[in-house]
Formats: C-alpha cells, sequence, structure tokens
C-alpha cells in the first residue's frame, strides 16, 4: 500500500457513502491540496461494524470528493487493484494504535500474517500481542489499511471489527 498521512488544517469532515460487495460503505475524509481528488480520508466503516463511524452533525456529504478513492475501491472490488493510493489523514488513535496501523500496511496483498508475526516486526514482546489486537481492532479504515490480512497463528480467522464473513470474503477476493 502506497497510502500516505496528511494533517490538513481543515476540520470540517467530508463524507459520502459507496456501494461495495461488503454492503455500503461509508468514507470520512478532510480536504488536503495534495490528495488525489482533495481529500485525505479519514475513515472507511462498513454496516454493522464494531466502532464504526457514523454520521455526526457538522459533517458535509460531498460525494464529489470521493471519486478518485470509490475509483480505487471499485477497482480493488473488481480485482484489477492490488495497491491502494490514497492519502489518509492523520486521524485519532494513540501513538501505539498509529503504529499498528502503519505497520498493516506493509501487509502485501495476497498473503496473510498472524498476530505475533507483525507484533514481532514492531519489536513488541508477547505479552503486547494482545494490545497488538486491540489496536488492529481499532483500525479506522478498513478494507485501504488491510488488518483483514492478519490471523491466529494457527491459521484461523480471528479479529476483525467488520466481522469475520466479511474479513473472509475480503482474503478470498485476494486468493490469500
Amino acid at each position: 500500500m502506497t497510502g500516505t498521512t496528511t494533517t490538513a488544517a481543515r476540520t470540517t469532515l467530508v463524507h459520502t457513502t459507496v456501494e461495495s460487495p461488503l454492503g455500503e460503505l461509508l468514507l470520512v475524509g478532510r480536504a488536503s491540496d495534495t490528495a488525489p481528488g482533495g481529500t485525505a480520508l479519514v475513515s472507511l466503516s462498513m454496516p454493522g461494524q464494531k466502532g464504526g463511524a457514523v454520521v455526526q452533525g457538522g459533517w458535509v456529504r460531498d460525494d464529489t470528493a470521493f471519486t478518485a478513492i470509490a475509483r480505487q475501491l471499485d477497482a480493488y472490488f473488481a480485482g484489477a487493484l492490488t495497491d491502494f493510493a490514497i492519502e489518509y489523514a492523520e486521524g485519532a488513535g494513540t501513538d501505539f494504535q498509529r503504529k499498528v496501523w502503519h505497520a498493516l500496511d506493509s501487509v502485501p496483498y495476497g498473503t496473510t500474517t498472524t498476530y505475533g508475526q507483525l507484533a514481532a516486526g514492531l519489536g513488541l514482546s508477547r505479552a503486547a500481542v494482545r494490545a497488538l489486537g486491540t489496536a488492529i481492532g481499532r483500525n479506522p479504515l478498513l478494507v485501504v489499511r488491510p488488518c483483514h490480512r492478519v490471523i491466529g497463528a494457527d491459521g484461523s480467522l480471528t479479529g476483525y471489527a467488520g466481522g469475520l464473513d466479511r474479513k473472509r470474503r475480503l482474503l478470498d477476493l485476494e486468493s490469500a
């Protein structure tokens, strides 16, 4: 993934929804002078997602702000895109969570890793694997920041905020 992070000054958030094979996705963003289409993604969530974003008062619906992102999502779900080029706005989260979220970006399309392997790659102790799992569960950018590629040490599907059925569908799409 080639996502980059911005700290755009604009505080008004824009949002839209796009249809996908996983259901309607809610995209939330912030204006950015450097992002394709002018919008840096703050959140991508889906219906029924544990801890997913919900449209708030003060947010502005702007379907055109997400045209470039929606095109990439369509291409991904069609099997024609394996690497997103989306700018992310630095959102909420602790330093530890952001460190874990950035590590997810290094898990290649079509592969999986385990929670333990990801923790080891970050230099975390075995005792920190649970905290790593909690941070992954709070990933605000489902699909584009590939937390679905993290599985249990025994190969089982565990812990996906969008639901295990959707995790399986994403991994099947990627043939992982």
